[in-house]
């Protein structure tokens, strides 16, 4: 047993997510004295007396607050009043109900939408405010970017200790594979994968391929999150990354190599591209929290592109069970 966590109540929310579970795996093998994972059946955080009784339930030491509604840029285009609703209500209804039961300390998990549109990469923490998101996900990025500034009020307010964490485009075994709100790996890999089952001779993507993004592989995020409730008590906001860009084009002639698919790709202009540019600059977290990412961007696919082919039937099975 870790003494430093023998004594903590932590409550993960989101913990059996895609992110969540990898962060649980990493507490589970801490062995704090209890470990909390709140299901929307039973607290749907949205509502501010279900936030409300969460805490007063399980009454945590430490929350990391992970729940939140995602998706890629198309779940994003269809639904951008309830990606900003859901996801800003849920932070401020958890954040008020612990500061008002005395919660020790509150990890926030932002995200990289937060950043403005045609921020210089390679994107610093203090370049947060210096424009608007791009406008695809502008409503979700604002919504996270707004549990920032909750956060630091409350810091200087009431003493609360709230930590924000500002993780890149997170990917690996186990994300999300559905094709309707899946992100940009997991949506490639399926689009190649059928299309090599198909015998398919073209695959048509979206936008134009020049983009560029930066991917952290799902176990190196939980690590830094994590260590960030280990070692973090900052009000600054802190980016976990990996500090590597790759254009969309070079990801997914990636992905097609590492699934065998010797087809053309075709890039649909029409469609959008998203932000144009995406890199962190990770010195922040080198810094406070001795961390860095481990796991180089081919590896890690190779391990999601493992798990894809391992559960592949099932997950159609499940998605045709849905009507999807």
């Amino acid at each position: 047993m870790n003494p430093r966590w023998a004594n903590l109540r932590v409550c993960v929310t989101g913990g059996a997510g895609f992110l969540g579970r990898a962060v649980c795996r990493r507490l589970e093998a801490l062995q704090p004295r209890a470990l909390i994972i709140p299901r929307r059946k039973e607290y749907d955080l949205t509502h501010t007396g279900d936030a409300e009784r969460l805490i007063r339930d399980t009454r945590p030491d430490l929350v990391v607050h992970l729940a939140a509604e995602v998706g890629g840029i198309g779940a994003n285009r269809e639904r951008p009043g309830r990606f900003f609703y859901a996801n800003m209500m849920m932070g401020v209804n958890l954040i008020e109900s612990a500061r008002r039961h005395g919660v020790g300390k509150f990890v926030q998990i932002g995200t990289v939408c937060a950043y403005p549109k045609h921020c210089p990469p390679p994107f610093r923490e203090e370049d947060l405010w210096s424009g608007f998101p791009e406008e695809t996900n502008a409503p979700y990025g604002v919504a996270k970017r707004a549990l920032l500034t909750m956060l630091q009020a409350y810091r200087a307010e009431y003493g609360f200790k709230g930590v924000y964490l500002l993780p890149v485009n997170l990917y690996g075994p186990g994300d999300n594979f559905d094709p309707r709100t899946s992100h940009v790996i997991p949506a490639l890999i399926r689009r190649f994968s059928e299309a090599s089952a198909r015998g398919a001779s073209e695959v048509v993507c979206w936008g134009t391929g020049t983009a560029s993004r930066e991917f952290l592989y799902v176990d190196d995020a939980a690590e830094g999150i994590v260590r960030a409730c280990e070692v973090y008590d900052d009000g600054e906001p802190i980016n976990l990354g990996t500090g590597r860009e790759v254009t969309v084009a070079e990801l997914a002639a990636m992905i097609a190599r590492i699934l065998g698919y010797s087809g053309s790709i075709r890039w649909d202009g029409t469609m959008p591209d998203g932000q144009p540019r995406r890199q962190l600059d990770v010195s922040r977290a080198k810094a406070r929290l001795d961390w860095r990412a481990r796991t180089p961007l081919e590896r890690g696919l190779e391990r999601t592109v493992a798990w894809w082919r391992a559960n592949e039937q099932r997950i159609a099975a499940a998605g045709a069970a849905r009507g999807g």
